[in-house]
């Protein structure tokens, strides 16, 4: 690889006008192509086949109206009064006018539901009036009723008594023979007015039982409609403490329900919403669109992200003491980032980006770009300096350099690709995508940076360097080891200071950002505070839980059903309200809307989540399952997958880091402290995101107004940038460390050379690709704030707590047991020359002086890390001596 870049450098040099005008074109061809093909951006995160989306994609089969996501705007008075009737109208009219947008089923004004509602309460309130006076009524006729059947009564015991005595007389008469005809006849008549008599009060008996039969009709009614009406009163009970219009009329919600989820209605639609808003004209009334709907794509570059590139180009001046030389990196930087975005955003309508991808791959490509290209550079000045023609210098330092900045850039870019194993494609696209500006920073710079370096010839030195030429005086290089006891004292209070800093992580959650992480003056703030405040925390992560019932219920059996788990999910201690809305088709399913306690990013409302998900509700036909929706919940589902892939990546990414530094430094133990420098650097980040972020601490200084949980993705990637950066630094280091001890140099006086070496290039280079990353801190996204700082801070850690103090304190303890690696594992693994040892050996090149010596010493070339002792005698052509070690 060494030779390939020699020679790329040499023909960059050659011909540099192709190479620049190659670059340029491709960079039209790149803005060509996205241009004709570049799709929309997405604000919003999802991942496929969480419960979430199971839900979701039950309603879309079998509740088709209660599919779809809502977005919230909320309507307030400036003057925190009632809304006028004037006023009512304007925001129904407004709303009205969003009902026709591409992707909108249906909007609902707050004035018009919340009326609904206590018109349906107000209607239990007369529907008990009209029982209570109907059974009054009922009760009277049955009283009636009672007293007319005494009445029958009493006149059937004394009709009874009249038979019973006129039985009594006919027996008599018939027992004297000698009774007249007169007598007979006379008994005759009684029994036939007996008879009547008996005929009428049968009648009346009739009337009775026919009274009776219609009283218990009645009756029977009055129940119903109580049951029903009393049904009815325990659901408006369950969602009483859900209101559309506040309690002082100040503030009402309008609510948008899409005809897809949230997540996947097109930008554009809730642009035009947020536009809409932006510009309502209601005299005396404030629209704020909600945080679902007013998710917008942050721009790549902004006033922070431009003061960080400035920061680094200071650097590169102070650094160099040219402007030209300063602006050579940042030059290649640009374009590789320009052409790397344009390249990725082409392919944004074949797949779904989302909003933070295109911005990690500017902030890695910045960063990365700038360092790459000025550790060639640098070499190439130093070269210069020792003598070497221009062409040669050129052509070495992308050798050796280069070569490094090669190996370095593919660590980067292998563990930005192992993103792709968490199976979570909005991850795996990020990845892919910073790999995509990694990989131009590295072409860029061993292409575009050797041209513009022949471009310039000789200029890219100071007029006083120019002079001085081949006159590099004698290097001065470190003879004796550090104290054992400061080793000691420095990895004890390195490992105690960052151990610290990362406690509180161990408390870190994860979530994605609500409507408070938003800039203060921001309506998705103003919308998140007024819901809040006016209608409570729930208010702004409603849950849409939806019972999968065991068998269709029947269609007078749908209320007592909702009731029945209305009830159970109410006596749930985190919900503070229970709306049903309704169910499907076929009567299987039943939808409800819940109001959590909490907010949606809160810790109630996530261990809500669970034990919905948990809870069975039994009916008289059988049990009854619940799945959870919501944005709420989709935000928890995101933060727990992403959760549990994390240590995956983590396994991945260590065992990564082993494997590729026993090649490169023919090492066990120096791989082993590597890796455990790397995971208390990504330790020590995240408990800053924690303290900071979450905690709230220093919240002023960072501009965290409402802390919350860190983003939930934020983990994985700041693993896998940090893992190439940390390996990024530990070549520059441990490798001159490594080359002084081949050399001949004690192994621990080889530890100060090789610090003594590399450190002025990584601290140039980490405090670039620090302010770079910083920049990104003050961004107008609470998306790209942490993910800013836990770079910035994780390259502050790894670069000077890590890589400068604990690793040389480290290596300086281990000794010659640092470079211990069995024979037989030596003689299999390849020769990587990672800077490129055996190029400048067979191209000593045309400097008078000890090029290479200089180059060490100016802290930009690291070499021959993989090169076996030689003895104090060797060839000087071999390989650098101990007498310029020394």
């Amino acid at each position: 690889m060494a030779g390939l870049l020699y020679r790329l450098g040499r023909f960059s040099a050659r011909r540099h006008w192709l190479v620049i005008i190659a670059w340029v074109v491709i960079m039209g061809i790149a803005g060509l192509t996205y241009s004709l093909f570049a799709g929309t951006i997405s604000s919003s995160i999802t991942i496929p086949g969480t419960k979430t989306s199971q839900v979701q994609d039950q309603l879309a089969d079998k509740f088709p109206s209660a599919n779809g996501g809502n977005g919230t705007l909320v309507f307030e008075t400036t003057d925190g009064k009632a809304f006028t009737s004037a006023q009512k109208d304007d925001v129904k009219e407004f709303l009205d006018g969003i009902a026709d947008l591409d992707g909108v089923k249906e909007v609902r004004d707050g004035f018009t539901t919340q009326a609904q509602l206590d018109e349906q309460r107000q209607k239990i309130v007369d529907g008990r009036k009209q029982i209570e006076d109907g059974q009054a009524q009922l009760d009277q006729q049955k009283a009636e009723l009672e007293s007319g059947k005494q009445q029958i009564e009493a006149a059937q015991a004394q009709l009874d008594q009249q038979k019973a005595q006129a039985q009594a007389q006919a027996q008599a008469a018939g027992a004297a023979a000698a009774a007249s005809a007169a007598a007979r006849a006379q008994a005759q008549a009684g029994q036939q007015q007996l008879a009547q008599a008996q005929a009428q009060i049968d009648a009346q008996q009739q009337q009775i039982t026919s009274g009776e039969q219609q009283l218990a009709q009645a009756q029977q009614k009055i129940d119903d409609s109580t049951k029903e009406l009393e049904q009815g009163s325990d659901l408006l009970e369950l969602s009483k403490d859900i209101r559309f219009v506040s309690s002082n009329d100040s503030a009402a919600i309008g609510t948008v329900q899409f005809t897809k989820s949230t997540y996947e209605v097109p930008q554009e639609t809730k642009q035009t919403i947020s536009d809409r808003a932006e510009s309502a004209d209601i005299d005396g009334v404030e629209v704020y669109v909600s945080n679902d709907i007013a998710q917008g794509v942050p721009s790549i570059l902004g006033p922070g992200e431009i003061v960080g590139v400035i920061i680094a180009a200071l650097v590169l001046f102070l650094m160099l003491r040219t402007i030209i030389g300063a602006a050579i990196p940042l030059l290649s930087a640009v374009l590789g980032v320009g052409v790397a975005t344009l390249a990725s955003l082409s392919f944004s309508s074949l797949v779904e980006f989302i909003s933070v991808t295109p911005v990690l791959g500017v902030m890695l490509g910045l960063a990365v770009g700038i360092d790459y290209s000025l550790f060639i550079l640098n070499r190439h000045r130093t070269q210069l300096k020792a003598g070497m023609s221009v062409h040669e210098s050129i052509g070495l330092a992308n050798g050796t350099s280069g070569n490094a900045v090669v190996f370095a850039g593919t660590t980067v870019i292998v563990a930005l690709l192992a993103l792709n194993i968490t199976g979570i494609p909005f991850l795996g696209l990020m990845g892919t995508v910073g790999a995509v500006a990694v990989l131009f920073a590295i072409l860029i710079a061993t292409s575009f940076t050797p041209a513009l370096l022949s471009l310039l010839g000789m200029r890219i030195l100071r007029k006083k360097e120019r002079q001085q030429i081949g006159h590099t005086g004698s290097v001065r290089v470190p003879n004796k080891p550090m104290s054992t006891w400061r080793a000691v004292i420095t990895l004890v209070a390195g490992v105690a200071v960052l151990g610290t800093i990362a406690l509180p992580a161990t408390q870190m959650r994860l979530g994605l950002p609500t409507g408070a992480s938003e800039a203060t003056d921001s309506s998705q703030y103003k919308a998140y505070k007024a819901l809040e405040d006016e209608f409570g925390a729930g208010q702004n992560g409603p849950l849409l839980v939806v019972a999968d019932l065991p068998e269709s219920v029947a269609k007078d059996d749908v209320t007592a059903t909702e009731v029945t788990i209305g009830q159970a999910l109410a006596k749930n201690d985190d919900v503070e309200a229970v709306l049903p809305i309704g169910a499907s088709e076929d009567r299987d399913i039943i939808a409800f809307q819940v109001k959590p306690a909490g907010g949606p990013d809160s810790v109630s409302t996530e261990d809500l989540v669970k034990d919905l998900r948990e809870q069975t509700v039994q009916t008289d036909d059988g049990t009854v399952t619940l799945g959870v929706a919501g944005n709420a919940s989709a935000n928890i589902d995101v933060s727990e997958k992403l959760a549990n892939v994390l240590p995956l990546y983590l396994v991945v990414v260590v065992g990564l880091s082993l494997i590729i530094l026993i090649i490169v430094f023919r090492s066990f133990l120096v791989p082993i402290t590597a890796t455990a420098g790397f995971i208390l650097s990504v330790l020590a980040s995240f408990g800053g995101l924690t303290a900071i972020y979450q905690f709230g601490w220093l919240g002023s200084v960072f501009g965290v107004h409402d802390p919350a949980p860190i983003l939930s993705f934020l983990p994985i990637i700041e693993i896998g940038i940090l893992f190439g950066l940390a390996m990024d630094y530990q070549l520059f280091l441990v490798s001159g460390m490594r080359e002084a001890y081949a050399h001949g140099a004690s192994a621990k006086v080889a530890v100060q050379r090789g610090l003594h070496a590399g450190r002025a290039v990584v601290t140039a280079a980490a405090i670039i690709m620090i302010s770079v990353f910083a920049g990104f801190i003050f961004s107008e996204s609470s998306t790209i704030k942490p993910i800013g700082f836990g770079l910035a801070f994780g390259v502050l850690v790894d670069a000077f707590v890590v890589r400068m103090l604990l690793i040389p304190a480290v290596m300086h303890l281990l000794g010659k047991s640092a470079w211990w690696i069995p024979k037989w594992l030596d003689r299999i693994l390849p020769d990587v020359d990672v800077e490129g040892a055996k190029l400048e050996r067979s191209h000593p090149g045309d400097a008078r002086g000890t090029h290479a010596d200089a180059a060490h010493a100016d802290g930009s070339g690291h070499h021959g890390a993989h090169a076996a002792p030689v003895e104090p005698d060797a060839n000087p052509h071999e390989g650098h001596t101990p007498t310029h070690r020394a």
